[in-house]
């Protein structure tokens, strides 16, 4: 054992105050927030995707192939993993590679992969690592050893930063104990799809300003080792909170968010790249940014919006307003004949409900809320009925309004989830009954009768506490029925719906999604209206606070 510290691979793609908080022994007993159930859910599937990986490869290699195992001490596995390197084992299942004490590192991977000059390691992951295009090297899952593998003329990579910095810690793992194959810096990622290895030739210029994934992770490293070991011997803070994206689902959010608010830190409204330039000018106050003059040119430009909505935010936070008007007047179209439409999934292995509330002019059909469902446990092929009889449903709403002459259009709110599951199961189901071209699909999504809800309030409102429906709705009069109602609440409520952890289908759980799926479409139409109603000029507009 060591007293230094010691990091795994994580902490490069980490935020740097959370890096401190893990090392700092005073805040070993600070208040934590639970763990996001989105996630856990992630992670559980992320691990029975290897286990899939790894069943399918050993099979494949048999005895050439070892796994070290998962549930002994640390000590334990690294003695295990060595010794399946020092017995030339061609094939090693999540080694535990030696620490490397004076580098400050530690830490496994899914798989090393012997060749004539040593190690090379290989990451499993749960998400896409090619795209149609040409430039990647790839080799089949059969031909593992061929590192580097061949120019593919189907593929391009999919740039995945974070695979690439675990596998240069852990290529420098392998260097420190002397088992790495020198000869070059390649290093493979399976993913999502699971057919084959995408090589990375690590010291390649492939990073923006010609750096390399080595480079680019030491420098990330070195910075990461120097906060930790300020946190662990008690020397000054090389990391302060600053809000940013990571935060939401953060353990030590908590910690950080009562600093930011006694501090009023201009992060609160104003967060990432720009919380940054601000302070840089002095502007490190929610106060200090809503007293600046929109029109201030010796403030530097902000990335992620306009000088005058960060102003307008700092204002309404200050005056703990949840939402201001960006624009005196507001516009969103509207339709004879309207249908909301909201579509809930589970992680990725598919939509299991499309909900949609019909309201408007009288067409022939019976107004009111649909729910188009599968229950068995995703994924599965009747996922392909519910979603033909949702299409059809749909198509037969267009085309009677259409018929009568009258106008038509949908409503979503943020459209790149819908989007995404109705072309994926146009794709997925292509040619089963009831299932649209993936071209009518994108006509459609193209269309003035798609329309994205979350676009107008992006464009008209801004909004001191996040766009959310959640939170938006609220202010034009809607509440869910559900006081638990939330995205990552309705992944626990699936899992007992559909048995997914070896009980019972629920039907209280199920019940409830659809209540919650129907709560979804209510407040989007009641927020659309609220939109199109003189309701809306009450909310103070940004530019009279």
């Amino acid at each position: 054992m060591t007293d230094k510290v010691l990091l795994d691979a994580g902490v490069v793609s980490r935020c740097r105050r959370r890096v401190h908080l893990e090392h700092d022994p005073a805040a070993r007993d600070l208040p934590r927030q639970a763990p996001d159930p989105t996630g856990e859910l992630r992670k559980a599937d992320a691990m029975a995707h290897r286990r899939e990986i790894a069943d399918q490869l050993s099979a494949v290699f048999g005895a050439r192939w070892v796994e070290i195992p998962v549930d002994v001490r640390g000590s334990e596995r690294e003695a295990a993993t060595l010794a399946a390197i020092e017995a030339r084992t061609d094939f090693i299942w999540a080694p535990q590679l030696p620490r490397d004490v004076p580098g400050g590192r530690r830490g496994g991977i899914d798989l090393l992969v012997r060749t004539d000059g040593g190690y090379v390691p290989v990451l499993v992951v749960r998400h896409k690592v090619s795209d149609p295009g040409t430039g990647a090297r790839t080799s089949s899952l059969a031909d593992l050893p061929d590192v580097g593998g061949s120019p593919d003329q189907t593929r391009k990579v999919r740039p995945q930063p974070r695979d690439q910095l675990r596998l240069a810690h852990t290529r420098r793992l392998l260097q420190a104990a002397g088992h790495a194959d020198e000869r070059s810096a390649f290093a493979g990622v399976i993913g999502l799809d699971g057919d084959v290895v995408v090589w990375h030739d690590l010291a390649a210029p492939t990073w923006p300003g010609g750096r390399t994934a080595l480079a680019e992770y030491e420098v990330r490293f070195d910075d990461r080792l120097a906060v930790a070991t300020a946190a662990a011997t008690g020397g000054e803070a090389l990391a302060e909170p600053s809000r940013i994206v990571e935060c939401r689902s953060c353990p030590w959010w908590p910690v950080c968010s009562e600093k930011l608010l006694a501090a009023r830190d201009v992060s609160l409204v104003v967060r990432g790249e720009d919380a940054g330039f601000l302070r840089a000018a002095d502007i490190a106050t929610v106060d200090a940014l809503a007293a600046l003059d929109p029109d201030d040119h010796d403030v530097p430009p902000l990335v992620g919006m306009p000088l005058g909505d960060a102003v307008g935010l700092a204002r309404a936070w200050l005056a703990d307003l949840t939402v201001v008007r960006r624009n005196e007047t507001l516009h969103v179209p509207r339709a004879d004949v309207e249908v909301d439409v909201d579509m809930e999934s589970f992680g990725d292995a598919g939509a299991y409900l499309w909900g949609a509330l019909l309201s408007g002019a009288d067409i022939g059909v019976e107004p009111g809320y649909r729910a188009f469902v599968t229950w068995d446990p995703l994924p599965t092929e009747d996922e392909a009925r519910s979603f033909a009889e949702f299409w059809q449903w749909f198509a037969t709403v267009r085309n009677a309004a259409v018929a009568r002459g009258l106008t038509f259009r949908a409503y979503c709110y943020n459209e790149l989830a819908e989007n995404r599951w109705l072309l994926a199961s146009a794709k997925r189901f292509a040619g089963k009954p009831g299932i649209p071209t993936r071209r009518e699909v994108l006509t459609f999504i193209e269309s003035d009768e798609w329309f994205d809800l979350f676009g107008s309030v992006r464009e008209h409102f801004l909004c001191s506490h996040g766009k959310g429906l959640k939170t938006i709705a609220p202010v034009a009069g809607f509440s869910w029925r559900d006081p638990e109602a939330s995205g990552e609440n309705s992944m626990r409520w699936y899992r007992a719906a559909v048995g997914m952890d070896g009980g019972a289908p629920d039907e209280v759980q199920r019940a409830r999604l659809l209540e919650y799926n129907e709560d979804d479409v209510q407040a989007t139409a009641v927020l659309r209206a609220w939109m199109s109603s003189p309701e809306v000029t009450k909310i103070p507009y940004v530019g009279d606070i």
